[in-house]
């Protein structure tokens, strides 16, 4: 029994462990993957219209057949030009709380982020960007809410008072992590109308301690690669579309998820509150399809996506998956019109 249960917490740990961000077999994710820099690429930190942005996501996923998977985050982002060049350093943080499971695994999580991003062409924005992650994460359970078979007694059934016959593992671990990241950013089309980005990550690069064993288990956290592109088309003064893919790759787990939304501006004048309505659809592959909607209201976004779950679980979940919802705010700190602070680019 003990070397089952020891078994069964390593892999509960790897399975609903994140990590900043990340885990031996699955990161947190989000199904608003474009609005988390830090956890998808710290090289996209600072590529964004303005000098500053914030960012709070609330995720909850699996209330309608388990105990819910909570998750959510809050990330600040500013960036700074390098002496006279259009050069600029990007800094980001972001902490997030997620717990899951009927045993409370709970992870704290907090993470800083430094990108480097050079201009590389004037009339087109192009931008290559570097980043490098750094976050300390802890995670525990509560062992009180753990049933083992010990405590059940023929004729009786589940007693708590009843010994578990069990060596519990230490339920609090501490772990440090590290990423890296590149990015690049242009513009191109009439007009430079049509934005692009490209990139990818790596997380987890000195594989971690992943479990509550001690650090002689040998249960590491995989490494995580991110691979991503995105673009943005303005077709018009009134209507634009966006375009969203990202593969993650960890272990023996893979997820693809790719999308798109379609946005119409309201505002004719700059005298107007500028007001831009998306709908869209993500779609992450063998998994789930997303509706999103998105409302840009001046310097503000709000978000909204539900998961329609048609995995193998679809049986148990009814098409019921994931509610999750954002709220971006970007501005600028000086001139709006400088050449990086004026970055043109596609909601990561």
């Amino acid at each position: 029994m003990q070397n089952f249960f020891k078994k069964t917490l390593g892999l509960a740990s790897i399975l609903l462990g994140i990590c900043p961000l990340n885990s031996s077999a699955q990161d947190v994710h989000f199904s608003q993957f474009y609005e988390t820099s830090v956890l998808r690429n710290p090289a996209l930190i600072g590529i964004y219209n303005g000098d500053y942005r914030f960012g709070l996501l609330y995720r909850n996923q699996w209330s309608s057949i388990s105990a819910p998977f909570q998750t959510a985050t809050a990330c600040a982002e500013i960036k700074k030009q390098i002496g006279s060049s259009q050069d600029f350093i990007g800094f980001g943080v972001l902490g997030f709380f997620d717990r899951t499971g009927s045993i409370n695994l709970t992870t704290l999580s907090g993470n800083a982020a430094l990108s480097y991003n050079k201009k590389l062409n004037e009339e087109h924005g192009t931008f290559l960007s570097i980043g490098l992650m750094s976050g300390y994460l802890q995670r525990n359970y509560d062992p009180s809410k753990m049933t083992f078979g010990n405590q059940y007694t023929s004729g009786i059934g589940y007693d708590p008072n009843n010994p578990t016959g069990e060596n519990l593992a230490n339920p609090k671990i501490s772990q440090m992590d590290f990423g890296a990241g590149i990015n690049y950013t242009s513009n191109t089309g009439p007009d430079n109308k049509t934005n692009y980005s490209l990139g990818m990550a790596g997380y987890h690069l000195t594989r971690p301690e992943n479990n509550f064993f001690g650090n002689n288990a040998g249960i590491r956290q995989d490494f995580r690669w991110n691979v991503h592109v995105s673009a943005n088309w303005l077709l018009t003064e009134t209507w634009s579309v966006q375009a969203q893919s990202n593969l993650m790759l960890q272990g023996n787990y893979k997820e693809i998820i790719l999308g798109g939304l379609v946005g119409r501006k309201n505002a004719e004048s700059a005298n107007e509150d500028v007001l831009v309505f998306y709908s869209g659809l993500i779609y992450r592959v063998g998994d789930a399809l997303i509706p999103v909607v998105k409302i840009d209201y001046n310097d503000l976004t709000f978000g909204m996506s539900y998961d329609m779950n048609i995995s193998k679980l679809q049986a148990a979940s009814n098409l019921r998956g994931g509610f999750e919802i954002s709220i971006i705010k970007t501005g600028f700190l000086t001139d709006p019109n400088r050449g990086f602070s004026s970055t043109v680019c596609p909601r990561r």
